[in-house]
């Protein structure tokens, strides 16, 4: 369980130069908002957090159901791959998972206009509830992720893998919306992504050997 746990953090801290690029400009707007700012930038950040750990309870839940050793075997190697392939997307070696926010913006668009009868904010209730809707925005990182926590087959863990994730993007969303540059521009380092990156790729490439080794006792 660590493993996984630190992994989604890694990968949440890494992500920073992708989510200050998504989500960045409205942290920076909501700490503009007079004496509520700070309330506001919490509550959104907070509903954001949710919305990762349910929609990876979901997913872990939906995942954990089928009881075919099979599908287990092969969510054990799908976890191995998205780990790799979130290790390229996140050193900038490899944009594979590019194709995953061309695909979610479809069914983005319905939820983003629906968010627009939340602006302005008046209330930290209403950025909680945008933080959650964004939860869904079309993110290569967001949708791997919940694919990756989705293998973990328990809808316990799979949920604090999510929340670990939302955990390791706030560095870098908190430091847009309080202005701190010297933090961003640590996150956005590239020999940081780099070396968080390829331990992303080293874990990936473990998963996948020790399913391979322990294939057939894995389908007993």
């Amino acid at each position: 369980m660590i493993t996984e746990l630190v992994s989604a953090f890694g990968l949440g801290l890494a992500g920073a130069g992708h989510c200050l690029g998504m989500c960045g400009g409205i942290a920076a707007a909501l700490q503009l908002g007079g004496g509520q700012g700070t309330g506001m930038t919490l509550a959104y950040h907070g509903g954001r957090l949710t919305s990762y750990t349910v929609l990876g309870a979901a997913l872990g839940l939906a995942a954990g159901s089928i009881d075919i050793a099979a599908w287990t075997i092969g969510l054990r190697y799908l976890a191995g791959i998205l780990l790799v392939a979130m290790g390229c997307y996140i050193a900038g070696w490899w944009h594979l998972l590019q194709w995953l926010e061309r695909g979610g913006a479809v069914l983005w668009r319905p939820v983003q206009k629906w968010t627009g009868s939340l602006l302005p904010l008046r209330h930290p209730a209403q950025a909680a509830v945008l933080g959650m809707c964004w939860g869904l925005m079309p993110c290569g990182l967001i949708y791997s992720s919940l694919a990756w926590a989705a293998t973990a087959q328990d809808y316990r863990l799979s949920a604090l893998m999510m929340l670990f994730f939302g955990l390791g993007t706030l560095p870098a969303m908190l430091a847009t919306s309080f202005g701190a540059g010297r933090v961003q521009a640590l996150l956005r380092r590239r020999g940081l992504k780099a070396l968080i990156g390829l331990l992303l790729i080293c874990a990936g490439l473990w998963s996948l050997y020790t399913t391979i080794a322990h294939h057939s006792h894995l389908g007993h």
